[in-house]
């Protein structure tokens, strides 16, 4: 008669981290009772895939990250939305997943669209080529100062720039109130306009009429 051994698997579930043990259902509902553990289980159990998933539709890892976070924070803030008699938590994580996708698509069609626009402006106005190229410096030159910004103000500003978000959905994103959002961007501006006059790098008057 065999001396029966103990299964492999009983030795890694004792030592496994609790959200790999948890069924799907399981975190859920956590979930559901506002318990941030389990939003936390939730992040290490599906952020790959919607990583992922963002990643292929938006050939962006920055974007990607950034539809990541808005995901997460959609899924604890709707938490109480989730009803699982119409399908399983993964399915509606990814239902999230799709709609955030197809918001930063938008985003970036209006972007393309306003840039568009904006070139088009620039070629009837036939401006000479030396005044293009100081329009090209000056993006660069406003991209650097931004990271010289504190962090909450280069962030609400880079949501409002590139992001082409507004200052509610940017309180939503970041999950600071919406007078925060407001002083931090008015701030970073100010802050940005000081230190572009200051160095002469970018022409902040307006052409008189």
């Amino acid at each position: 008669m065999r001396a029966q051994s103990t299964p492999q698997t009983h030795e890694h579930d004792l030592w496994a981290p609790i959200e790999e043990s948890l069924a799907d259902e399981e975190v859920a509902a956590g979930l559901q009772r506002g318990e941030e553990a389990f939003l936390e289980a939730a992040y290490r159990r599906w952020s790959t895939l919607v990583h992922t998933l963002a990643y292929r539709s938006l050939g962006d890892s920055r974007e990607a990250e950034d539809v990541t976070q808005q995901v997460f924070l959609a899924v604890w803030r709707g938490r109480a939305g989730y009803n699982p008699q119409r399908g399983a938590f993964a399915g509606w994580v990814v239902g999230i997943t799709r709609r955030k996708i197809a918001d930063a698509l938008t985003a970036r069609t209006r972007r393309a669209t306003l840039a568009s626009a904006a070139k088009t402006s620039l070629s009837l106005a036939a401006l000479p080529s030396d005044n293009m190229t100081r329009q090209v410096l000056d993006q660069v030159v406003v991209r650097h100062e931004l990271t010289l910004l504190p962090a909450p103000q280069r962030r609400v500003l880079q949501l409002a720039f590139y992001n082409d978000l507004t200052h509610t959905q940017i309180a939503e994103v970041t999950g600071w109130p919406l007078g925060t959002v407001k002083s931090h961007s008015r701030r970073g501006l100010n802050r940005l306009r000081q230190r572009l006059v200051a160095t002469d790098a970018f022409s902040l008057t307006p052409e008189a009429g």
